[in-house]
């Protein structure tokens, strides 16, 4: 039993993981908390189902099973067009709101309080355009394959861990090795004297958003191929989100990961040990005890 909880445990970590690294870049090169963060998995997740159902419509052949895979071509090509949307969305929503106010030199106040409403506009779209009926990418179910050890998974959810631990490294390269993730870096350094020195500060900017919502987007994915799709699905995770971002220290892509496995791992044994009912609470506890503890995180600084 224990060993199956930490296996679910790494499943749901790598999901918040993704998600958290969304929120410590955008906090990083933004300076402010985006509760509307959430929203983009909900969305990312529900763009996915839209434009895999008409692929699947357009030409039935995408629709058969991959391999041992739940669900057929219709959905990664269908991911791929997500994530582009998704960014669409984050980019929209910045053009229109929180680029307005960073122009103006909104304080972090302002801009934390303009997250929320924009969380609760996009949340009611969805609600608005797709129902608040849960609905998921397939019907077809799929037998846990024993790993040892006590623990079993299905081929989705060992895609998915794959997929996470993958994403991962290719971040973490684009930051550590590329021209455009020094810029990142500079800019969550000093953003005034990133601009004077030459780098495009706005340019940066874009980039976050659109790393960010991808990564969200992807999450939003695993949590509909694995659970269901809902429109609050990216709220309900927003506190495993935060805490994970702040645990892995602000800035961190391996510490996000590491910190949403953490916070996966926590709540899995929880679930296990006390009961269901106290899983939300794990997060919290996790938030409170490293703000008081450790501000900087595992990797991070204080920000």
């Amino acid at each position: 039993m224990i060993a199956q909880a930490l296996m679910d445990g790494l499943i749901a970590g790598a999901m918040i993981g993704l998600g958290a690294i969304g929120i410590t870049l955008t906090y990083s090169i933004l300076r402010f908390a985006n509760f509307a963060h959430g929203e983009l998995i909900s969305w990312g997740a529900y763009l996915a189902l839209a434009a895999s159902g008409a692929l699947g419509y357009l030409s039935g052949s995408l629709t058969s099973s991959i391999g041992p895979f739940s669900f057929g071509w219709s959905l990664p090509l269908a991911a791929a067009l997500a994530i582009v949307l998704t960014g669409v969305v984050a980019l929209v929503s910045d053009a229109l709101l929180f680029g307005r106010l960073r122009a103006k030199g909104g304080s972090i106040i302002i801009m934390v309080m303009a997250s929320f409403g924009a969380a609760l506009t996009l949340r009611s779209l969805l609600e608005f355009i797709f129902t608040s009926k849960p609905v998921y990418y397939t019907s077809a179910l799929q037998i846990a394959l024993p790993l040892g050890g006590g623990m079993k998974a299905t081929p989705d959810q060992l895609l998915t861990l794959g997929i996470s631990a993958v994403l991962v490294v290719a971040i973490h390269l684009l930051l550590t090795r590329t021209a455009i993730g020094r810029s990142m870096r500079a800019v969550s350094e000093n953003q005034q004297l990133s601009g004077i020195v030459g780098i495009d500060v706005r340019k940066v900017i874009r980039m976050v958003w659109l790393l960010g919502a991808g990564l969200a987007c992807v999450a939003g994915i695993m949590a509909g191929l694995l659970v269901q799709i809902r429109p609050h699905m990216g709220h309900d995770l927003l506190l495993p989100l935060f805490a994970a971002a702040i645990l892995g220290g602000i800035g961190s892509v391996p510490g996000a990961m590491l910190a949403g496995l953490i916070v996966g791992l926590s709540e899995s044994l929880a679930v296990q040990f006390i009961g269901a009912e106290w899983r939300a609470a794990v997060a919290f506890v996790i938030l409170v005890a490293v703000l008081l503890i450790h501000p900087k995180g595992l990797f991070g600084r204080v920000a």
